[in-house]
């Protein structure tokens, strides 16, 4: 049975076995999406880091 599934970038159907980009379609899916995170458009839900002075840090 052959898994096909929508690149989550350009929404393309592609094959999920043997894709070596999975779960892109191709590389160049692969490299904006990642250019996406770089660029901070996407974000990881959560609560934001305390903040620490420098005293805090060396213990």
């Amino acid at each position: 049975m052959v898994v096909e599934l929508k690149c989550p970038q350009c929404k393309t159907l592609c094959q999920w076995e043997d894709n070596r980009w999975r779960p892109f379609c191709s590389e160049r899916c692969r490299l904006i999406d990642l250019g996406s995170w770089i660029d901070e458009e996407y974000r990881v839900a959560g609560q934001k880091p305390m903040e620490m002075n420098s005293d805090e840090m060396e213990n």
